[in-house]
């Protein structure tokens, strides 16, 4: 069985790595999020305008945490073992691809969870519930499309 499991490991590492790191990412993200969007509906009561503000809390929290983890998981991936120099070319091209991946699963994400969370304020659900809600509908609909982006572009090739 531990032989099975650790070729699963091996075969999908990166994904699972890279899971790892957005999971993480957007459950910190979550938590502030869902803070934040509890503290300012008592400010603020535009249910959209909530949603908005909220979406840019959370971002502003995910990408730096993804970015520090991915990194981490990925900082020898980079260097060339024989010269210890950075291999400047996979660097860029990852990054690009990286960010092509990231673009469309992002303004869907984005759509999915300011709706969700939009809608269900308006349907007089407490913010944090809404926030919540909203953002794990978007996550699941964000984790698939990424990890198929992943593997279109090619971005964990051998």
């Amino acid at each position: 069985m531990r032989r099975i499991g650790k070729g699963f490991y091996n075969k999908y590492r990166n994904y699972i790595l890279l899971n790892k790191s957005i999971i993480i990412a957007g459950i910190a993200a979550l938590i502030v999020g869902t803070l934040f969007t509890e503290f300012y509906s008592k400010y603020e009561k535009n249910n959209f305008f909530n949603s908005i503000i909220t979406l840019t809390v959370e971002y502003s929290i995910y990408i730096p945490i993804f970015a520090l983890f991915f990194y981490h998981d990925n900082k020898n991936k980079y260097v060339d073992p024989v010269t210890g120099l950075k291999n400047n070319v996979l660097i860029k091209r990852d990054i690009l691809k990286l960010f092509t991946i990231f673009s469309v699963s992002e303004v869907v994400y984005a759509v999915s969870k300011v709706s969700i969370h939009f809608q269900l304020m308006q349907m007089s659900f407490e913010p944090y519930q809404s926030s919540i809600i909203g953002a794990i509908s978007a996550w699941i609909i964000f984790l698939v499309l990424i990890n198929t982006g992943a593997k279109f572009v090619s971005l964990f090739r051998k």
